[in-house]
């Protein structure tokens, strides 16, 4: 049904007074603990003149029974941050339905021609596949197998092994065997304790892959990538060729990239990342615990930037070329900016006359709710919703909160690991006094400003939200567009709502950098403005059935 006229004021936005009915309507049917809970993931979007927003409960357990767009800690680990890197043979412990996730095709995309070897693994489903007998007697075994035919057949650099929830259930020392195996081989090999019930979400998954990462691989070779303003961009994952284009404007700046995390990303780029100069957070989530330990560690600076849109695009190129502070470098970016934008610009002005005023939701993990209102923002289109799978609160209201935030129980599980500034190779690229300049240009250090401080006041922001949720939502509002993922595409769709994918893109993209914003207001006009949705009725719906009672005599 359409929004009705007692939600919707003069804009088709809705006030917050009419707000709060809207948030009772979507807990209304909850049962009064669930309400409880569910009542303070719900907020309406309210920001201060100092840039305060309201406090949203994120990073808890999702409750029992409610349908949700989650994953698990297994997937936040290999999915998200590993299993975009070719060159690892990353191996799934554990029964085949898992190791299945462990087979990477469309959604991350690499170039294995651009390392000497040509190695490219992620099209490989490897996994242990453990059946009745490994799960009573033990795996181990079987994984020592597994880890030496991988190395006789493809004679990889290195070999990660992942653990999944009956391995955690049962004890198998993944790490005592990838020591051993390192050992024999003479590669890195390396394991991750990633049982699926670890954490409340993916976003341990992510925590734990930084960890292991950082241990295993960051800072194992010093040798220093040629190339002036060497940068690394951390949490990235060349969804859709997204990398592919980010690296196409650096290589047009004159930047040198020494590492991606993880998109068409090598191990050895990751040995080498912390001789960087700068570090660069696309996904704040994902990845920020590895910026913060190479900082740390040696000294390697980190600051947020964001590639989806073209103003964010050229707003960030230019927070890069202020922080090397160099007049050529400058110039440079700003001859890009000036090369790119004019198509960029003509493409909105073509596209915005058919697409001003709609409507989209968002809900995405990472920082995707987030960046992509600026493309929508851009074509003149408003954001009425929005939230995140596995987000906490410095996601949502900025990394002020953090010293706020308590460490629950579920957060304890995840190790934190004790870094310390290295004796030898510890080099800090900025002192006090030039961050201090640095911060009156733009250029703010470890720091993200969180998305409801940058999102349209009134818009209702909904942490994990679920399906009862989601079906309310479009009832309430009619969306012009959902975005999401391939969990919710048919379910959205069936109510006449075009959804676009935005962890794996479907078969489009890129939509990063210029040309990806192009490649976006196409799609986007697209789906919009196609009449198709108007012809999708459940059958129901064209052909009512009677209902009756059974008479008995």
């Amino acid at each position: 049904m359409a929004i009705s006229a007692e939600y919707k004021d003069a804009d088709g936005v809705l006030e917050g007074k009419d707000l709060e009915g809207v948030r009772r309507r979507l807990l209304e049917k909850y049962p009064p603990k669930v309400a409880r809970k569910r009542d303070k993931q719900i907020v309406v979007n309210r920001v201060g003149e100092d840039g305060s927003v309201p406090v949203v409960m994120s990073n808890v357990r999702t409750v029992p029974g409610l349908i949700s767009q989650r994953g698990c800690c297994y997937a936040g680990c290999k999915g998200v941050v590993l299993g975009p890197t070719r060159d690892i043979v990353n191996i799934t412990h554990g029964p085949v339905g898992c190791g299945f996730y462990s087979w990477l095709t469309r959604r991350n995309q690499t170039d294995p021609d651009s390392s000497p070897d040509g190695h490219n693994f992620m099209t490989y489903c490897f996994t242990t596949d453990m059946q009745d007998e490994e799960i009573i007697f033990g795996g181990e075994k079987k994984l020592r197998l597994a880890i030496q035919e991988a190395y006789d057949n493809f004679k990889p650099k290195a070999i990660a092994v992942f653990s999944t929830c009956p391995v955690g259930l049962i004890g198998d020392d993944v790490h005592a065997v990838c020591r051993e195996m390192k050992e024999k081989l003479g590669i890195n090999v390396f394991g991750f304790s990633c049982e699926g019930y670890k954490g409340v979400s993916q976003s341990a998954g992510h925590h734990i892959a930084n960890n292991g990462i950082f241990t295993h691989v960051v800072g194992t070779d010093d040798a220093v990538p040629e190339g002036d303003f060497k940068i690394n961009l951390l949490g990235e994952y060349n969804i859709g060729g997204d990398a592919f284009e980010i690296e196409r404007i650096f290589e047009a700046c004159g930047l040198t990239l020494v590492a991606t995390y993880s998109g068409n990303s090598s191990i050895e780029h990751f040995a080498r990342s912390h001789t960087a100069d700068l570090n660069l957070i696309m996904c704040h989530r994902s990845i920020n615990y590895v910026a913060e330990m190479m900082e740390t560690k040696f000294g390697l600076p980190w600051i947020k930037v964001n590639f989806i849109g073209a103003a964010a695009t050229a707003k960030s190129l230019r927070k890069i070329a202020a922080y090397f502070d160099d007049p050529a470098l400058s110039e440079r970016v700003e001859a890009v900016i000036a090369a790119e934008l004019p198509a960029v610009e003509a493409e909105a002005a073509a596209v915005r006359p058919r697409t001003e005023g709609k409507r989209a939701m968002l809900f995405v993990g990472g920082s995707r709710a987030h960046h992509y209102q600026e493309l929508f923002a851009e074509l003149g289109m408003k954001t009425l919703s929005a939230g995140y799978e596995f987000a906490h609160r410095d996601d949502y209201e900025g990394r002020r909160v953090l010293p706020d935030i308590k460490v629950d129980a579920d957060s304890r599980n995840i190790q934190e690991l004790e870094v310390h500034p290295d004796p030898e190779r510890y080099r800090p690229r900025v002192d006090a006094q030039r961050a201090e300049t640095l911060a009156a240009k733009g250029v703010d250090f470890a720091d993200y400003a969180g998305m409801m401080p940058e999102m349209p006041a009134g818009a209702l922001v909904i942490d994990d939200i679920s399906h009862h949720e989601t079906e309310k939502m479009i009832a309430l509002f009619k969306p012009d567009i959902f975005c999401a993922g391939i969990k919710e595409k048919y379910v959205i769709q069936k109510h006449g709502i075009p959804l676009k994918q935005l962890h794996s893109y479907d078969y489009g993209g890129p939509y990063a950098g210029f040309k990806g914003a192009i490649n976006f207001y196409q799609e986007i006009d697209r789906m919009v403005n196609s009449r198709v949705w108007g012809y999708l009725k459940a059958p129901w719906q064209k052909n009512p059935e009677l209902a009756a009672k059974y008479a008995f005599e």
